[in-house]
């Protein structure tokens, strides 16, 4: 057979993706117990050594490190554990007579304390009851016994393979309860279906985690809402005060910034469990039962608007942090269009000054001439009377008149020749700052 170039490094691992976590055929009857942990990163090494513990009391291998799933039989009881994102899901099956309550569960035939010393907090928790049953749905008394009396919720489901019910209320021993009723289910199906709706409940309480930060986030953008109208009102006013506007909306901006960072990862967290909800509800495949609410329904009627909750504030969220965004651009534009107007101003001044520095600069630069001049035709003109008074033929008077027009000429011409190269070291020093 023709050989294939080199596997890529996590081919093997994808093509198994599909068929991780499968469900576990169960044969009727049978009772289960579920139970999800939220369980935070630094948990999980602890969570793995309590599980090792467990099969150890049973004289079981513990599960290898950096497993994510692991199923064992510990007595009567059948464990599966599965290692998710941000929570770990237990899974505990063992048979039943078909006569017991759903409160007497799998989960009671685990070592005393063992479930209490587990790692991480319990999001969610419900036991399973697998009857056989028949092809009319029960009535309300037999609902009844195992839901306290309480609303039910249930349909046909598996195309009408068996019913589903459950009443979605923690009862007093911290558990919902589910119970299916197996009118022709095959191991298989009877396993997906009761997995299914373990993973409804598990799912819709990790989706609606994110509801307390929604009711708290609220207030808090109604009031940042409140003040940035005020502040957009003031840029539009142009009352001058531009600088304490930027101010205010930079603090306005640290303060959406910090309700993003706080609350994204809840807010993604709840759509996309709120996405396996409605998947794991579709694929019972429900047939409505006279008289009572389907799954899908109940969870539109009171799951659903909870979920929209979370998703509204989020979307205000990130809608106010684009408003702010844009108010603070704008602000800032005209704050620097005003500041570009001063630096005119304030270079127009300079200009001005410089102009008439150099005028003065003239004025000083030809008084200087005349200074000059003066004194140097002064020591010519006591040069000249000496030479007379010592007998030379000099006209003292015609020399000093000569030496003024000279003198004046070389001056003006020194301080010319000064000025120059005054102004070529200037534009050297210019030239290398630029550089």
């Amino acid at each position: 057979m023709p050989m294939l170039p080199s596997d890529h490094p996590e081919r093997l691992a994808l093509a198994d993706e599909v068929h991780a976590r499968p469900p576990e055929p169960l044969h009727t009857p049978m009772r289960a117990s579920y139970v999800a942990v939220l369980m935070d990163a630094d948990d999980r090494a602890l969570e793995l050594a309590h599980l090792g513990s467990l099969c150890a009391s049973f004289g079981l291998p513990a599960p290898a490190a950096g497993t994510t799933q692991f199923r064992t039989q510990l007595g009567p009881v059948r464990l599966k554990w599965e290692r998710h994102g941000e929570f770990s899901g237990y899974t505990m099956f063992a048979p039943a007579s078909g006569d017991e309550s759903v409160t007497e569960s799998a989960a009671s035939l685990l070592p005393s304390g063992w479930l209490k010393g587990l790692p991480g907090q319990t999001v969610a928790a419900a036991h399973g009851l697998l009857l056989k049953g028949q092809a009319e749905p029960p009535d309300a008394a037999f609902l009844a016994r195992y839901f306290n009396g309480n609303p039910v919720v249930g349909a046909t489901i598996g195309g009408g393979a068996g019913h589903a019910f459950t009443d979605f209320r923690v009862h007093a021993d911290g558990r919902a309860r589910f119970l299916l009723l197996d009118n022709g289910f095959t191991p298989n199906q009877a396993g997906r279906m009761l997995q299914r709706l373990f993973e409804i409940d598990a799912y819709r309480m990790l989706a609606l985690l994110a509801l307390p930060i929604a009711r708290r986030q609220s207030p808090r953008i109604v009031a940042i809402e409140k003040s940035l109208a005020e502040l957009t009102d003031g840029i539009a006013r142009e009352d001058g005060a531009d600088e304490a506007l930027l101010h205010e909306l930079t603090r306005l901006a640290a303060e959406v910034e910090s309700g993003l960072a706080a609350s994204q990862f809840r807010f993604g967290a709840c759509r996309a469990y709120s996405d396996l909800v409605r998947t794991r509800i579709s694929e019972l495949r429900e047939q409505r039962i006279p008289g009572l609410q389907t799954i899908e329904e109940f969870m539109a009627r009171r799951f659903a608007p909870a979920v929209t909750t979370c998703q509204t504030v989020s979307q205000r969220l990130h809608d106010l942090s684009e408003r702010v965004a844009q108010a603070s651009g704008l602000l800032a534009t005209r704050v620097g269009i005003a500041r570009e107007k001063q630096s005119q101003a304030l270079l127009a001044s300079m200009d001005r000054r410089a102009k008439l520095q150099l005028r003065l600069q003239q004025t000083v630069e030809g008084l200087s001439v005349a200074a000059i001049s003066y004194y140097v035709a002064g020591l010519v003109g006591y040069l000249a009377k000496a030479a007379k008074a010592a007998g030379a033929p000099v006209n003292a008077d015609l020399v000093v008149g000569i030496a003024v027009p000279l003198v004046a000429v070389a001056a003006l011409l020194a301080i010319r020749r000064a000025r120059r190269r005054i102004h070529e070291a200037e534009a050297r020093e210019r030239g290398a700052v630029a550089g």
